[in-house]
């Protein structure tokens, strides 16, 4: 209105042309805003929305500073939209689309050329999407789109890859087979309403996706790709340090090649759950010792309210974990250990609010009074929980994370803005997850009204439930049950003692109002301010930013947590009690922007305090005084102990590969136990003997602060003195040296694990020769250059798994290189004949490496080693690792990366031949055939040397 009396104005002074010429003007400036979404105040990125001629709508970033570019293509298709007669074809061509175009046919052309230039890529198929991305050093962008690009506009679907290619979807299918998560998800689908795409098997495996003359499968895959894949439902984010217009142009010229079919996303009306099912409970069997418990409640879509939010305003209210809260009194009364509440499917008809609780053993057993528990907190939230001082409350504390958001990393920036952009207008793409922009009590009431007994599906998942003539899902061969719930029992039936203590939350005594930047120019690295009774106190001044948040560290190293497997058990079941007696207390200063964690480590316990810095001393205060005198209750105590023995136990139901890595990992690492003297401490540690640690752990301490961020030098030195009063009052100090790791034999050794699976696990890991930069730098870039071939020959080639990869295996700054396999059909020893012949075969390649080459791949791994910092906490992160390692010049990175430069290829191919070809320092850790037990290979490496500096 104010822009039309201004023009009304204007125009009796104006001539006709020019007149004419401001409106051209006008227009143009209305165009350009539209383009143009509401980023951040914090946000100096510059942003840039376009649709091509063919449809397809791209957000484009320019961030100055990037070394990183990044790009991410979301389809609006997906496993939803399978056929009854080919379920996972939509997974099956997220895998394909990879594997060759008609400008370049070769199949891993593209793996090899993102990961030579210091990138990364993946994919994803969800129900309604299929995302792409991949991240590369920046000055290699426009090649690395044009190869994007030509995956969605000509894939080749070559005949002999479509045979092969089935095969890995099918080893992934297989490696998860008994992981609880995807039986689980199996049981939700097998209970869903069968009309509903939901219902039907997503992933796919040799049965769906057969291959035979009479049912052959590439047909299918095209006429799939044809009648799905189309530009218009396609939306792409691009990030670079390349100008918007350099950008657009390197998108319209590539992007536009993708044919629009016209297409319209597939739209599930079908009710997500058959409402005369309803109100239903499903039991599913777990293989692990996991115990949850989920309320599913069929809701309308909530894509159109983004702008208001009332899903989110309802589940703050019911996943809140404050005193009082469900959670809080499920907690006390030793049946939780955690409560989430949220959406937990939305296919843009319908959706549904899930509310998760994980329970412990007694909770299992008294699951049926904690569903009638939830009703009546339901019913609290509808008669006094819908005010405006709460979602004003809400308001400001996204309004704050809004206006200091942080950058993430590019390749994250990007699969979040293409996901986004299928969901929300352009000008709302960057700032809709953050929005509420109104009070809107009707919405509210609107979704309490569909959380009644009448309208839920309640899932239990539990081990050894011995279910009578249970179904069992076709695929995942999950036992489960259903049964009607008792609507009655739901409304009447909460424990009366439990229903009394329920109550909202207050408001928030930590939304921040101190928002100032500190005076004062950002430190280049942490000054050490000096000991303070015995305690380094570092610190450095960070807003660079311009966000008011810091971090802070403090590390308790101590003697008392290393002695045995028992000081291990007894130091995390000390961590746990003080967790919980804060967690109540804290839950308000997380939802306002702070953040905490205790957790233990190879030298003791770690407390760290994050976030705006306005409050942060608070929170540390009183995290300090729990540390110093925790509370530890037989409850608590009996419950994580439990918690823990399952924890343990359930190691040996990880992945195949999972289990070889990990007794790689705590065979060589000094200070580490093995899982089964682990849990035989804690099936032994009593209440009293915790009690006793807890009063004895800091009798011996070598203290270290660290501050960062928004904060001054006398506020460290104020939080130094706090920590002296309350903590080490009474401590004597001493020096806790770092652990290490230690040295292999000459030759290789052979472990042989047991393990309940059905594929086969391989690790094998080659040590370095010491810990200095020098070699950490060769083995850095061996892994760089074999790891790309390595998965083609491995993984596309021979077919050996799906879980396959050449990685740097550095632990403790300790160098290593690691090929890991996970088969489904192979043996150990086939698999290993298959890494022999592999590396004979590289050892050519490697000869043959040219000068120019050799430079690319360098470039790549310093471009990994010095990547840009774009939060606060990375820097923070960074900085705390150097002192823990003792490194006071904070200038690691840049040593690697000089060492990195230095490498040259004598050095290079001598490293090949010692780690990879004579296995010189090699440790292979496999799950069947022949070869040491756990223990025999465990008591040799225990007779070792540790790994040196030189």
């Amino acid at each position: 209105m104010q822009i039309g009396i201004y023009l009304n104005a204007r125009v009796k002074v104006l001539t006709a042309n020019a007149f004419a010429l401001l409106l051209l003007l006008f227009v143009s400036s209305l165009a350009i805003a539209a383009q143009t979404p509401e980023k951040s105040p914090n946000d100096n990125n510059q942003y840039r929305f376009i649709e091509l001629d063919n449809g397809l709508r791209a957000i484009l970033v320019f961030d100055k500073d990037a070394d990183k570019a990044a790009a991410s293509m979301n389809v609006a298709v997906g496993s939803g939209d399978d056929p009854k007669e080919r379920e996972g074809i939509a997974h099956f061509l997220e895998h394909m689309l990879f594997l060759g175009t008609e400008k370049y046919p070769e199949p891993g052309e593209y793996q090899q050329f993102i990961k030579s230039h210091g990138g990364s890529h993946n994919a994803f198929t969800a129900f309604s999407n299929t995302n792409y991305f991949f991240d590369i050093q920046a000055d290699y962008l426009e090649p690395a789109l044009d190869r994007f690009a030509q995956q969605f506009a000509a894939p080749l679907f070559t005949a002999d890859l479509v045979d092969r290619e089935r095969n890995a979807v099918h080893s992934e299918f297989s490696a998860k087979q008994k992981e609880d998560g995807r039986r689980f998800y199996s049981v939700k689908k097998a209970a869903s309403n069968p009309e509903h795409a939901f219902h039907q098997f997503a992933v796919g495996n040799l049965t769906t996706l057969e291959n035979t003359d009479a049912n052959p499968l590439r047909p299918d895959l095209i006429e799939f790709w044809k009648t799905h894949y189309s530009a218009n439902l396609m939306t792409l984010a691009v990030y670079g340090p390349q100008p918007l217009d350099e950008l657009e142009a390197m998108v319209r010229v590539r992007f536009d090649a993708i044919e629009n079919r016209d297409l319209e996303p597939k739209a599930h009306t079908e009710a997500l759950l058959d409402p005369t099912v309803l109100p239903a409970k499903v039991t599913a069997e777990a293989i692990k010792d996991v115990r949850s418990l989920t309320l599913s409640f069929p809701i309308s879509s909530q894509k159109d309210n983004y702008r208001t939010k009332p899903a989110s305003y309802i589940a703050n209210l019911l996943g809140h974990e404050g005193s009082g809260s469900l959670f809080d009194v499920l907690k006390k009364n030793g049946l939780a250990d955690s409560l989430s509440a949220g959406i937990g499917m939305d296919t843009g008809e319908n959706a549904t609010l899930d509310i998760s609780i994980a329970l412990t053993p007694e909770g299992l057993r008294r699951h049926e009074e904690i569903l009638p528990l939830v009703f009546r907190y339901i019913d609290i939230v509808r008669e006094q929980g819908i005010k405006q001082q709460r979602f004003d409350e809400m308001q400001r504390l996204t309004q704050i994370d809004f206006r200091f958001r942080e950058r993430g990393e590019p390749m994250h920036e990007v699969m979040r803005l293409s996901s986004q952009l299928q969901d929300y207008p352009a000008e709302d793409v960057l700032s809709a997850p953050w929005l509420m922009d109104r009070y809107a009590p009707n919405q509210y009431q609107e979704i309490l009204s569909r959380l009644t007994p009448d309208n839920v599906m309640a899932y239990l998942l539990a081990p050894q439930l011995e279910l009578k003539n249970p179904n069992v899902t076709q695929w995942y061969d999950t036992p489960w049950q259903i049964e009607p719930l008792d609507t009655e029992a739901l409304r009447t039936d909460a424990p009366s003692a439990m229903a009394k203590a329920l109550q909202l939350p207050l408001p928030n005594p930590f939304v921040p109002e101190n928002l100032a930047m500190v005076p004062g120019k950002t430190m280049s690295k942490p000054e050490l301010l000096g000991n303070q009774e015995g305690m380094a106190i570092w610190f450095a001044r960070d807003t660079r930013f311009n966000t008011p948040k810091a971090n802070v560290f403090f590390s308790l190293r101590t003697p008392a947590a290393r002695v045995s497997a028992r000081s291990h058990v007894l130091t995390r079941l000390l961590v746990d009690s003080i967790n919980n007696n804060l967690n109540a207390w804290a839950y308000s200063a997380r939802l306002a922007g702070l953040d905490y964690s205790i957790y233990p480590h190879l030298r003791g316990v770690t407390v760290r305090v994050g976030g705006y810095s306005d409050n942060l001393h608070t929170l540390m205060n009183r995290i300090l005084m729990q540390v110093s005198a925790p509370d530890i209750t037989r409850q608590r105590f009996d419950i994580a102990r439990q918690n823990m023995i399952d924890g343990l136990k359930n190691k040996a139901k990880d992945r195949p590969v999972e289990q070889t890595s990990e007794f790689i990992q705590t065979a060589l690492m000094e200070d580490t136990w093995s899982t089964e003297e682990k849990l035989q401490a804690a099936r032994e540690v009593t209440l009293d003997e915790l009690r006793s640690f807890a009063e004895t752990l800091l009798s011996q301490v070598d203290p270290v602060l660290m501050a960062h961020g928004n904060i001054t030098e006398a506020y460290t030195l104020n939080l130094a003195q706090q920590i002296d009063a309350i903590v080490l009052g009474k401590s004597d100090f001493v020096e806790v040296e770092r652990s290490r790791m230690r040295k292999l034999p000459a030759e290789e050794m052979l472990v042989s694990l047991n393990v309940d699976h059905p594929d086969t696990g391989y690790t094998l890991y080659m040590q370095g020769k010491n810990t200095s930069f020098e070699e950490r730098a060769r083995f850095r870039l061996l892994a760089q250059i074999i790891s790309s071939p390595f998965y083609k020959d491995i993984r596309t080639t021979r077919q050996l798994g799906y879980i396959v990869y050449a990685t740097p295996f550095e632990m403790l700054e300790t160098p290593a290189l690691g090929f890991i396999v996970q088969s489904p059909t192979a043996t150990q020893e086939t698999i290993d004949q298959a890494v022999r012949e592999f590396t004979e075969g590289f050892e050519a390649d490697l000869n043959a490496l040219s000068a120019e080459r050799l430079e690319r791949e360098k470039q790549a791994v310093i471009s990994g080693i010095l990547e840009q910092d774009r939060q606060l906490g990375e820097i923070s992160g960074r900085y705390w690792r150097e002192i823990d390692r003792g490194a006071d010049g904070f200038d690691s990175r840049e040593k690697l990366a000089e060492a990195v430069e230095a490498v040259n290829l004598e050095e290079l191919k001598a490293t090949f031949r010692d780690a990879a070809l004579n296995r010189e320092r090699a440790l292979r850790a496999v799950t069947g055939g022949e070869g040491l037990s756990a223990n025999e290979a465990r008591d040799l490496v225990l007779s070792q040397p540790p790994v040196t500096a030189k």
